[in-house]
């Protein structure tokens, strides 16, 4: 019985072996079937092999002898198949490291092409749109994880209080400060604050400045940080599209820095 448990788990790995060169599962096991028998018949190789006759003698016929793995013979009318020699299998070994190399070669003709369409590809920017109450709130939500912890906006207040609840800013105040974002802002307004607030606004991690409303009135709302840009419609139909780039970006944040020098005079 061990000695069968040995030959059983040799077998196993043998047949993984041939696969590895090539062979199928049921070519494996009917070239190790002949082997073992020697020179003998279809229908004894099939029972040795576990495969049944029929596709014993395709496998036979058009793989194993084609591949110059097998050969056969007649013996008193009767056609025998024998494996030819074990050094055969070396040859597969050889045709494959050919293939591989002939492969390698012909793939090396396609590569610039591919890294010129993976290099496109990188410099694509990256989109995202969405719609609705909720897809600003995910905007909102984006700019939340800035890595550098500063926002740059260009901000539509009348228009975000039409639309978000003074519980929901507060709540979206709350969690920025949670994530110590710091927030650049621009932004107009039909009404003008009254209170000097700077003291408020360092607490808040703010630092504004105020546009009159009648000169600019803006209607959208404008967010740059890291390598993105988010803008948001806040008239009409709520839409907003998140765009990653790094070029895009620091563009959009150099006419943020012009805008915010020339923000000084209404001050």
């Amino acid at each position: 019985m061990i000695i069968k448990l040995i030959m059983n788990t040799d077998t196993k790995t043998l047949e993984l072996k041939l696969k590895e060169l090539g062979l199928a599962d049921k070519e494996a096991r009917v070239y190790l079937a002949s082997l073992e028998l020697g020179s003998d018949t279809v229908q004894n190789i099939a029972k040795k092999s576990g495969v049944n006759r029929a596709t014993v003698h395709v496998i036979i016929m058009e793989k194993l002898i084609k591949k110059g793995l097998m050969s056969s013979l007649k013996k008193d009318k009767k056609t025998f198949y024998q494996v030819e020699s074990p050094e055969q299998l070396m040859r597969l070994l050889r045709e494959q490291e050919e293939n591989l190399k002939h492969k390698k070669e012909d793939f090396k003709k396609f590569l610039p092409e591919l890294e010129t369409l993976y290099n496109i590809a990188e410099e694509k920017p990256k989109v995202r749109f969405f719609e609705g109450k909720e897809g600003l709130i995910s905007i909102r939500d984006d700019y939340f994880k800035a890595k550098d912890k500063e926002v740059l906006s260009v901000y539509a207040l009348d228009e975000e209080k039409n639309i978000f609840s003074a519980e929901e800013r507060r709540e979206g105040y709350e969690k920025r400060i949670s994530k110590n974002i710091k927030l650049k802002i621009i932004y107009s307004t039909s009404e003008p604050e009254t209170v000097d607030q700077a003291g408020i606004d360092k607490a808040r991690l703010l630092e504004k400045r105020v546009l009159p409303k009648e000169k600019f009135p803006i209607s959208s709302s404008l967010f740059i940080y890291d390598d993105k840009v988010s803008i948001v419609s806040l008239k009409g139909k709520l839409v907003g599209v998140i765009i990653e780039n790094k070029e895009i970006s620091n563009t959009l944040r150099l006419i943020f820095n012009l805008a915010w020098e020339a923000a000084e005079e209404y001050q």
